[in-house]
């Protein structure tokens, strides 16, 4: 269990504790499933993140969790593919999609994407309901896709219905009297 598992937990705890608690709290968790073999269910991992979750939260060195999720993501691409300024860029959108996400969507997000744990798993780790941990999911991955996403402007000259029905301060005050007719000649 501890081979098979070791890497996604201290995975987890080191982006809410600082590294050396984080090898701390790692050597916890396996401590206390050792202590409770007999209570971990077939799936250990959603277990061992609960536990992890709560020695991470009563550890004094909980600071900067967002900080080092931001670097676990930059990460996550290879170097080889960018060059240093787009791993500039990369590591500064990866700070504003997490900046935008409360540390409860961050954490579903993580626990669904990085740890690959289902929605019931990732509830049980998070000490909420499955209804509770959908709804963060939801919200997390929608607020990411629009930090990482944001929509394209409108190409100018080019107004939308929704431009045309708000005022804009160049236009003078009082109704749009509009033809109904074209008189416009081909």
């Amino acid at each position: 269990m501890y081979e098979a598992h070791y890497r996604s937990v201290f995975g987890y705890v080191v982006l809410r504790v600082e590294r050396q608690a984080a090898e701390d709290v790692t050597g916890e968790v396996f401590a206390v499933a050792w202590r409770k073999v007999d209570e971990i269910p077939e799936r250990a991992l959603p277990w061992l993140l609960g536990v992890a979750r709560n020695l991470a939260r009563q550890s004094h060195g909980a600071t900067d969790r967002g900080r080092r999720l931001v670097d676990r993501l930059a990460a996550l691409t290879d170097p080889a593919d960018r060059d240093a300024a787009d791993g500039v860029i990369a590591r500064d959108q990866a700070l504003a999609a997490l900046a935008a996400l409360s540390a409860k969507e961050a954490e579903a997000v993580t626990l669904t994407a990085w740890h690959g744990l289902d929605p019931a798993e990732g509830a049980r780790v998070a000490g909420c309901s499955r209804a509770a941990f959908l709804v963060r999911l939801h919200r997390g991955r929608r607020r990411l896709a629009r930090t990482l996403d944001p929509p394209a402007a409108e190409p100018a000259g080019r107004p939308t219905a929704a431009s045309e029905a708000r005022p804009s301060a160049a236009a003078p005050a009082g109704p749009t009297v509009r033809p109904l007719v074209n008189t416009e000649k081909p």
